[in-house]
């Protein structure tokens, strides 16, 4: 049954669920999979998707790490409310407050607006407290629609706005069809993707309210984290795909350069925007050796 579960592509199931309190009272949900006690992970995922998205990372790491993941606002099965990249760093924060005990460190990775996330928050108290390492997946700090390579066109201000409309376009997304999931493998994913795994983004991404996805677009379309970048000061690991068009190669090499201390940039080869679910493997090897690294002796054998 659960070989038949897997393929399905069912999410895993979490040993526990908890709802961490944001700044402004907001509600966050919170799974957590894996034995207490563990070295800890957490998960941030991007736009339009969910705590789904990370079932490859979760099934791998859960064995003998204790991994966290959050649905953003809008996403999955936490409330819209209030949006902005202050709210995002408010989010992580409650979050790591809720699951981490007073100076106990956690691996936090972040894919495209979870990264962006964790720039947001990396002048803030309890990340600086509780991140002993990052990894970022296919995320970038500005200029996200300026260098957006979803539309076949030269660069300019004609791309530029066209962009903004596609991304932030009003229309709903529908049920999934061979037409959405062909437009969803051209706009996010590689080439050579396999058909389960662009199914599987596909019900992820049409399963992300309207509302949420149109209201994140503009935060994102005027996102400038730089300095974030520059303030994310620890051990960090930087993935992209090379055929990535939501936030092509520019974006990651970008980072490898500014960030205080990256230990490398991993070029994945025909992978596009959707790393941890094209290439799960390498996502999860990399956080692993995060966690065998950089939490401590005592967190490891806790």
């Amino acid at each position: 049954m659960s070989r038949l579960l897997r393929r399905a592509g069912a999410p895993p199931v979490a040993a526990r669920e908890l709802a961490a309190v944001s700044a402004d009272g907001s509600r966050v949900h919170v799974e957590v999979h894996g034995p207490e006690g563990a070295p800890t992970v957490v998960l941030a995922h991007g736009w339009t998707c969910s705590t789904h998205f990370w079932a490859a990372q979760i099934r791998d790491l859960a064995t003998d790490h204790r991994v966290v993941a959050y649905d953003q606002r809008g996403h999955g099965r936490t409330p819209l409310g209030a949006v902005g990249t202050e709210r995002l760093a408010d989010d992580l924060e409650a979050v790591l407050t809720a699951v981490l005990a007073p100076g106990e460190k956690a691996v936090v990775a972040g894919h495209s607006m979870g990264g962006m996330t964790m720039m947001a928050a990396a002048r803030r108290p309890a990340f600086r407290e509780h991140t002993a390492a990052a990894l970022l997946c296919s995320t970038g700090s500005a200029r996200l629609v300026e260098e957006s390579l979803v539309l076949p066109m030269r660069a300019g201000r004609a791309r530029t706005r066209l962009t903004h409309l596609v991304l932030g376009a009003k229309a709903p997304l529908g049920p999934v069809t061979p037409v959405s999931r062909r437009i969803l493998r051209y706009g996010t994913m590689g080439p050579g993707s396999a058909p389960e795994r662009v199914d599987e983004c596909s019900r992820i991404v049409h399963a992300c309210p309207r509302a949420a996805r149109v209201a994140w677009s503009q935060v994102l379309g005027e996102l400038d984290l730089d300095e974030g970048v520059r303030a994310l000061d620890v051990p960090t690991v930087v993935v992209a795909g090379t055929v990535d068009r939501l936030t092509p190669l520019v974006h990651a090499k970008r980072l490898a350069l500014d960030l205080p201390q990256c230990l490398e940039l991993v070029e994945l080869e025909g992978v596009g925007h959707m790393t941890p679910v094209e290439a799960p493997e390498v996502v999860t090897a990399k956080i692993r050796g995060l966690a065998g690294t950089y939490l401590t002796e005592k967190e490891k054998a806790a």
